[in-house]
């Protein structure tokens, strides 16, 4: 059974499915203090290229058929180009597509690190249509929490882990993003088996940034946010104790509140970016959202008056428990 969940709502409530320049480097051991934020963002994302989420099947004289799958597309490949025309989203990717009939077309795919030409050859359906039976992504939009900033450069990062797509899992390849404010306007309770969320409302006209990068410990790149807190010594790992700690997070409004939690487990050689488990003891977010739910990924750790890290995953089967990554570890996927 799958025990973890991904914070970020990709199909938020405020939208559709569901976070200038380069970030600026931050190494990790060249960083003293960072500013804790728990502020609720929205987050847009465009992709380089055009993601191959998924595939279908096409119904034809001769049976059901997959061409792009025939051809050797694999789920999480991006197409960066057909013929010759380069492809930069669905769209033109889509009117490229628009006049297929039954000779091959050539597609350009980018696959880790490999660029493979791929023929695929289109399937006719019922209707008359030419089709190779794939799904596309170019983008998606959210809300999630920005963990922390520093004044002094304008860096930022949030969630905790990357923006990932749904279908495939893969991470997002990134082209361009931004953060803009966002109100949260209602939370859907966690339950066991049923993770919560928080329902965002966020203002696409008052952008805070740009996204520079978007990595498996989080989304990092520059922003101006005008109030902010003082900044905190960062804890280093071995710091990390268990017992009584504290995270930042906005369950309502616009309202950054600090909630108590308990730190029930360290991960001395963490997998898959899990540093601690936490537990939420605040009776006030425990009777708000019944815990961790998606949209309060990123939310910074706090114990003994520094940064520890931020949450990134609820536990499935409980959530008022919740996985943490280090910040240590943050600013090094920054770097």
């Amino acid at each position: 059974m799958k025990e973890r969940r991904d914070l970020t709502r990709h199909a938020a409530c405020f939208a559709a499915a569901l976070l200038l320049l380069a970030a600026l480097p931050l190494a990790a051991n060249a960083v003293d203090a960072l500013v804790p934020m728990g502020c609720a963002v929205g987050i847009e994302l465009e992709t380089d290229g055009v993601m191959v989420a998924g595939f279908s099947e096409i119904e034809t004289a001769a049976g059901r058929v997959s061409p792009a799958a025939d051809a050797g597309m694999k789920t999480g490949d991006v197409i960066i180009a057909i013929g010759e025309k380069r492809i930069g989203d669905a769209a033109q990717l889509i009117a490229a597509l628009a006049s297929l009939d039954a000779e091959p077309v050539r597609l350009t795919v980018r696959r880790a690190t490999q660029e493979l030409l791929l023929n695929v050859t289109p399937a006719q359906n019922p209707e008359g249509r030419w089709q190779l039976g794939i799904w596309l992504r170019d983008g998606v939009s959210g809300i999630g929490t920005v963990t922390y900033y520093d004044p002094e450069t304008g860096s930022f990062g949030a969630l905790g882990h990357g923006i990932n797509d749904m279908e495939s899992g893969k991470l997002l390849p990134f082209d361009s993003g931004s953060i803009t404010e966002a109100q949260v306007v209602d939370v859907v309770k966690g339950a066991p088996g049923a993770p919560g969320e928080l329902c965002g409302k966020p203002d696409p006209t008052r952008v805070l940034g740009n996204l520079g990068r978007n990595t498996g410990c989080g989304i990092f790149g520059q922003a101006n946010f005008a109030q902010t807190g003082a900044a905190i010594p960062l804890a280093e790992e071995a710091e990390v104790r268990l017992g009584p700690a504290s995270i930042l997070a906005t369950v309502d409004g616009e309202n950054v509140e600090e909630y108590a939690v308990e730190i029930s487990r360290i991960y001395r050689q963490p997998q898959d970016h899990r540093f601690l488990m936490l537990t939420v003891t605040d009776s006030r977010l425990l009777a708000q959202t019944g815990g961790i739910v998606q949209g309060m990924s990123g939310s910074p750790i706090l114990q003994d008056g520094k940064l520890v890290g931020a949450v990134t995953h609820v536990l499935l089967s409980d959530a008022t428990r919740g996985y943490g990554i280090s910040i240590r570890e943050m600013l090094d996927a920054a770097a």
